[in-house]
């Protein structure tokens, strides 16, 4: 703006030569160099915004950093956040999608598609998902398997190594299965990997009558909500941090996923994070 240009200048040439080379009225020089000593009337929401921003570690766009002022009394539409975020700088990391296959063909028994995309669960312990991720370190790879209960999509028990094994996959479902009361019966979905072909697998379901399921081959929206973790566990806290050692990194992806459960909150959920709106809906 020619006004700011003349206000830096000024003290080192008359005022009167700026503003005719500048074409500046005077008015509007005086008018703008006032508005430069008033105060910001959006500073204290500025702040607000900047502190939820990076309390989330820049895992927040303006949809949940809105819904998180809400909670706290604030009165402030996503628009102006979304605008205020873009003039402060903030902006939510960028994700990008890295797809770990286990399937090796039919090497044991394909279970049937029960959960036919239906990701709604009445209760909790009701229906689960499943499925492997996978973390590359330098040279160096990690895995990941939880287990996501469809009620909350909270991660009911997650192992994390340095190989897609049987002892991950089945290490997973026994400390989920170990949740579970008297009269729980969980469906279980997903992918068909040679983990879930296994016998192995499928004879942990059955010391608790659970329901085995399996996604159609190649079709991997059968398993959207695995997906859709994988994706913002990957934007949230994988990409664009580094990371010196395998050890560093399962630290991350703990620290993750009971962020993810306890207070990262979501839409689905009314604001609420998993645990909140579990909690809840018990207590009703």
């Amino acid at each position: 703006m020619k006004a700011a240009a003349v206000y830096a200048l000024k003290a080192d040439y008359p005022l009167a030569v700026l503003l005719e080379v500048t074409e500046v009225a005077r008015s509007t020089f005086f008018y703008h160099q006032a508005r430069k000593h008033v105060a910001d009337p959006q500073a204290e929401l500025k702040a607000a915004i900047s502190g939820e921003f990076h309390a989330a570690k820049a895992r927040y766009g303006h949809r949940r950093i809105q819904s998180e002022l809400v909670k706290k009394g604030w009165q402030v539409a996503k628009k102006t956040v979304l605008k205020l975020m873009r003039v402060l700088g903030l902006e939510c990391k960028v994700r990008r999608k890295r797809k770990y296959n286990s399937f090796k063909g039919a090497v044991g028994t394909v279970a049937p598609n029960v959960l036919n995309r239906s990701f709604d669960a009445e209760r909790p312990n009701q229906k689960w998902v499943t499925d492997i991720t996978e973390f590359r370190v330098g040279d160096y790879k990690a895995y990941l398997s939880p287990i996501i209960d469809l009620f909350d999509n909270a991660v009911v028990a997650h192992t994390i190594g340095t190989s897609p094994s049987l002892d991950l996959t089945n290490e997973s479902l026994r400390k989920a299965l170990a949740t579970l009361t008297t009269g729980e019966h969980p469906l279980v979905h997903s992918d068909q990997g040679f983990q879930y072909q296994h016998p192995t697998w499928r004879a942990i379901l059955g010391e608790v009558h659970a329901v085995q399921s399996m996604s159609r081959k190649g079709t991997c929206l059968d398993n959207s909500v695995a997906e859709n973790f994988f994706s913002h566990l990957k934007e949230e806290m994988f990409h664009h941090d580094s990371y010196d050692s395998i050890d560093e990194l399962i630290s991350a992806v703990n620290e993750y996923i009971d962020w993810y459960n306890n207070v990262r909150n979501s839409t689905k959920l009314k604001g609420l994070s998993p645990v909140q709106y579990r909690t809840q809906a018990l207590a009703a």
